[in-house]
């Protein structure tokens, strides 16, 4: 396992700290807030969807629904009209079963331990340690995907397969004990314009990554289909559509055939995203 010493940590720090002092984000909403629902609001919705898309996003679903009471208490068909546009809707579902949970199991008020944060729906070890840091200021490592590129390019530059255990360690080695929002806000911005600096070259620092897998393509995948699927139902002024009214509103579910389309109806129902119709063959928003 690999450890630093003081002086290449206290190099480190400076590197970071003077790169976020040029270049650090004030217009982000969510970093002038401490509300530990709200930051748990843009954690999710940072997963795998770029910042400047989220923050307008950010900003609505907060207006619509302020407080975790709110969004435990909102039909399915408006939290999902409020996440189109986002993509991946499981996350939509996820944070609201996490708000419920924190309604009903601890009476409203918001965890403030790692392992009971990670029961809540949709909570893994990088949002819970970003609730904890950005909520709170308690010091506790994390990584997510630019934490791990800045310290597989500044500390594995001969590697390969590096372990997410490895990373881990050298977060924990560097973090800043005294202010450990600012510090991870830092490496956030950090990562941003490191990646940036590396253009198509930053594909090889995620090779490096043990858990590297290359993206699978959008176009023509269920993905693609599912997300076409509830923007329709979401969208339509009728409460029940059938795949033929579906597929007249949309390319994507008309290209995508009869057979697939059902086969995509009957996992969103299973998942609690939809619910069939009173006449045979018709789906609804849950």
């Amino acid at each position: 396992m690999k450890h630093l010493g003081a002086k290449q940590i206290q190099s480190f720090q400076k590197e970071i700290y003077k790169a976020y002092k040029n270049n650090k984000r004030p217009h982000l909403p969510w970093r002038h807030t401490f509300d530990p629902y709200h930051i748990l609001v843009s954690e999710v919705m940072l997963q795998q969807t770029q910042v400047e898309r989220v923050v307008p996003k950010y900003v609505a679903f907060i207006r619509k629904f302020p407080t975790i009471q709110k969004l435990a208490r909102a039909s399915t068909s408006d939290l999902l009209h409020m996440w189109q546009g986002l993509g991946y809707n499981r996350r939509a579902l996820f944070l609201q079963k996490a708000a419920i949970d924190i309604y009903q199991k601890y009476k409203g008020v918001f965890p403030r331990d790692f392992n009971t944060l990670l029961t809540l729906k949709g909570v893994g070890q990088s949002t819970a340690g970003a609730i904890l840091n950005f909520a709170y200021n308690i010091p506790h490592a994390f990584i997510e995907t630019n934490i791990r590129t800045i310290y597989i390019h500044h500390f594995f530059k001969n590697s390969s397969h590096v372990d997410d255990i490895h990373i881990l360690s050298l977060v924990r080695d560097t973090i800043d004990i005294k202010n450990p929002r600012e510090w991870f806000y830092a490496l956030y911005d950090y990562g941003t314009e490191l990646k940036a600096k590396l253009g198509k070259r930053k594909t090889k620092v995620h090779q490096k990554s043990k858990s590297y897998t290359k993206q699978s393509k959008f176009k023509g995948s269920n993905r693609e289909i599912r997300g076409a699927i509830l923007k329709t139902l979401v969208e339509s002024k009728e409460v029940y559509l059938t795949i033929e009214d579906m597929a007249k509103k949309s390319n994507v579910i008309q290209n995508a055939g009869v057979s697939k389309v059902h086969n995509i109806l009957v996992s969103l129902e299973s998942e609690g995203f939809i619910k069939k119709g009173k006449k045979p063959g018709q789906f609804g928003i849950l």
